[in-house]
């Protein structure tokens, strides 16, 4: 491991995919992009104690990543990028699919091969030298029964596209109480089972959708 991945792994994320210069149009003087994401259930432990958590103040993840990805970046020598700061908007969804190992599930959503549906990005490092990952397969390939195609109780998630009202009205309904705690359709995904906890897929959620039900 390197020593960047190393600092990575110590504030509870990973390095879910890289990028060199000839995968992609990166920023200016980069070398290479490594897109950063939470690893596992330790990340959300992580997270939970930092004082963005216990502040009260808005936003909390959002400003929890930009001091913890900011950090990482400035002691790599790096600069770092968020997905949440725009416009501009940076493409994280194009560099995710130009990386070899993220990739578009049956329904629409990325996934990745440890994470699954639960793939989601903090932010990107922007690096000086080059830093890359060998590609992986998708885990869709072998995934005989596909469950993330039938999981969503609503039907609002297809491969055509994804209905957000038709999602966020079946929410705020009786029958949408087991939604409230987390997408269904990403907890049916095989390969992301335990990596993500109770309370961090409930914290999305109210994110999400803040005037459903509690």
């Amino acid at each position: 491991m390197s020593g960047f991945a190393a600092d990575v792994a110590g504030e509870g994320l990973q390095i879910l995919g890289t990028l060199t210069a000839r995968d992609g149009n990166l920023p200016e003087g980069a070398a290479s992009l490594s897109l950063l994401g939470p690893d596992g259930p330790a990340f959300w432990a992580i997270f939970e104690a930092s004082p963005e958590a216990l502040d009260g103040a808005p936003d909390p993840l959002d400003r929890w990543s930009v001091r913890v990805v900011g950090a990482l970046a400035e002691r790599a020598g790096g600069t770092a990028i968020f997905p949440f700061s725009g416009p501009p908007w940076h493409p994280f969804l194009r560099w995710a699919e130009a990386t070899g190992r993220i990739y578009t599930s049956p329904v629409g959503l990325l996934v990745h091969p440890t994470e699954g549906l639960w793939v989601s990005f903090r932010g990107a490092v922007a690096l000086p030298h080059t830093l890359s990952l060998p590609a992986l397969p998708s885990p869709c390939v072998s995934c005989v029964d596909q469950p993330c195609r039938s999981a969503c109780p609503a039907g609002a998630m297809v491969p055509e596209g994804y209905d957000v009202p038709k999602c966020k009205s079946h929410i705020e309904a009786p029958e949408g109480v087991a939604c409230r705690s987390g997408c269904r359709v990403r907890a049916s995904c095989p390969v992301g089972i335990g990596r993500r906890t109770a309370r961090q897929s409930a914290f999305h959620m109210a994110a999400f959708h803040p005037g459903a039900p509690t």
